[in-house]
């Protein structure tokens, strides 16, 4: 985050996750000499979305051909639609390769998608047959946007980026493990799984370093007091703190997610169990999109909480929406990828059914696994009405009978992340290292709790797990949970552990060191 606009995170993840991940997936280490990426002699990039193919990436219409007079292929790019779009592909920062998606035509038939080593460009420029235009600068990363497209450009026979399922054998023929070309698609482009784990670590990232300068200038930001000549600071004021709390347990609870998800990511690489795969891929495809969402939210507060003075950019807070932005489409825009998670949630996933417990006191909504059952409670209720507008809906008109199940769909996976980050919140709770430190982070997790069933309280109330006396307690009981958890808002900051040297950097997150002034310059 030190670099604010994201480009170098984005450049980062491009060329050593789809990149060079893509190249050890297929072949692994040895095959092929990296060492030009690997000490970024070479910048690496990923070409798969097309003008006219971006989420339905599996119909893109690139084109790579055996070519008979040389036994390697011929990448072509048959109309301005199927031009890449948005790659860093220009030459700016030096010679750069690519891993192209592009659709393998053996005989004329069509073998589905896989991907191909191409050069782009040397220390000279452009290669023959690569054609590059500049995309208009967009807000957020600074990169090198651009549509690139293929003149029959031809590659060597190695270009081909093989495994067991797909591979040319020595006379051409094409052999594949997999007879679904949807299937093979999915398997060439595998990283764009662990893309969508990046992009959550980017967005979580940016939201803690937003929250750290908000709440650091709020501590030292003097305002007047209610007596002549009194000065507090502004954290002191719940409307002020209030935000910035529920920022602070929504980026806990993000952080966990993402760590619970990353770390059951990692011991499946060695798991081949298909159903356990795909449930975890749609599992990191929900959180991508829950993480990114509400990073966005927070970044915006953050910036807000710092008034004017966090409109400039020396105090870090006004590129990290812009850049989250970026990280809400890529690998996957989140509408999309939620919208699959749905279908696929309605038939492949149980939400967990709670008993009734007969509501008791109003002592219940302070016990983080008493409200992470009302969680559970709230996403069982959207998937039965998902379920149920499925049946209705006319069985000759698909997208219609979809259209009216989809929005108590959706709010099922919603309710799903929030149930997911609880689980995380709660057991790295458990897991803390001193008893304070767990106490307070099952507080934060109460918050986190509460803000979530406030919108699911009818629900809750009409199938009996909340009493009445319990929804109309439920803003008291979160306004003392709050003032209880104020004093320490710069414990929870602190527990980001955030470099000095950024902070130190940041006139906003400093009462004594830099300063915007510093940054002024002399008008003419």
């Amino acid at each position: 985050m030190v670099d604010g606009g994201g480009g170098l995170c984005t450049v980062a993840s491009i060329h050593y996750n789809l990149f060079l991940g893509s190249l050890l997936d297929h072949e692994g280490a040895g095959r092929r000499d990296l060492s030009a990426f690997t000490t970024l002699r070479r910048t690496g990039t990923f070409l798969c979305t097309e003008l006219e193919h971006g989420n339905d990436a599996s119909a893109l219409e690139t084109t790579a051909e055996p070519d008979p007079a040389t036994g390697g292929f011929v990448l072509h790019t048959p109309h301005a639609g199927a031009q890449k779009f948005m790659p860093n592909t220009s030459t700016t920062g030096g010679p750069k390769s690519a891993v192209v998606a592009a659709r393998l035509l053996v005989g004329g038939r069509d073998e589905g998608v896989f991907l191909f080593l191409t050069p782009l460009s040397d220390e000279r420029g452009l290669l023959p047959g690569v054609r590059v235009r500049r995309l208009p600068q967009r807000t957020g990363a600074p990169l090198d946007h651009c549509l690139t497209a293929f003149d029959r450009v031809r590659l060597p026979r190695e270009a081909l980026l093989e495994s067991e399922y797909g591979r040319l054998d020595a006379e051409g023929r094409f052999h594949s493990s997999l007879g679904n070309r949807r299937k093979r698609f999915l398997q060439s482009i595998g990283r764009v799984t662990m893309g969508k784990l990046c992009m959550s670590g980017a967005a979580v990232g940016a939201t803690r370093a937003a929250l750290a300068v908000a709440v650091r200038y709020g501590d030292h930001r003097q305002v007047s007091g209610h007596r002549a000549g009194e000065r507090i600071p502004v954290n002191a004021h719940r409307p002020h703190h209030a935000r910035l709390l529920r920022g602070l347990a929504t980026a806990y609870a993000m952080t966990f997610l993402h760590r619970s998800v990353l770390a059951r990511w990692t011991r499946l690489r060695t798991c081949r169990d298909a159903g356990e795969r795909a449930e975890t891929e749609r599992l990191i495809a929900v959180a991508k999109s829950w993480i990114t969402w509400q990073a966005r939210d927070i970044a915006v507060e953050c910036r807000e909480r710092c008034g004017a003075q966090g409109l400039f950019a020396a105090n870090g807070l006004s590129e990290f929406p812009h850049y989250i932005e970026g990280t809400i489409t890529a690998e996957g825009d989140n509408l999309v990828i939620w919208v699959k998670a749905a279908a696929e949630m309605l038939f492949e996933h149980q939400a967990p059914r709670q008993d009734v417990v007969p509501p008791r006191g109003v002592e219940q909504l302070t016990d983080p696994r008493h409200l992470r059952g009302l969680l559970a409670a709230a996403e069982s209720v959207w998937q039965d009405r998902a379920r149920a507008a499925l049946r209705r809906g006319p069985s000759k008109d698909p997208v219609e009978r979809w259209n009216g199940a989809s929005g108590a769909a959706l709010e099922m996976v919603s309710a799903h992340a929030r149930l997911r980050a609880a689980d995380a919140f709660l057991d790295a709770a458990g897991r803390a290292g001193s008893r304070d430190a767990g106490e307070l982070l099952e507080r934060l997790c109460v918050l986190f709790l509460l803000e979530q069933i406030g919108e699911h309280t009818g629900d809750l109330l009409a199938d009996g797990h909340l009493s009445a006396d319990q929804v109309r307690a439920l803003p008291q009981v979160r306004d003392d949970v709050l003032g209880g958890l104020a004093p320490r808002m710069t414990d929870l900051v602190e527990g980001f552990d955030l470099p000095a040297a950024y902070l130190d950097a940041i006139p906003l997150a400093n009462p004594d060191g830099v300063s915007l002034a510093d940054y002024a310059v002399e008008a003419e």
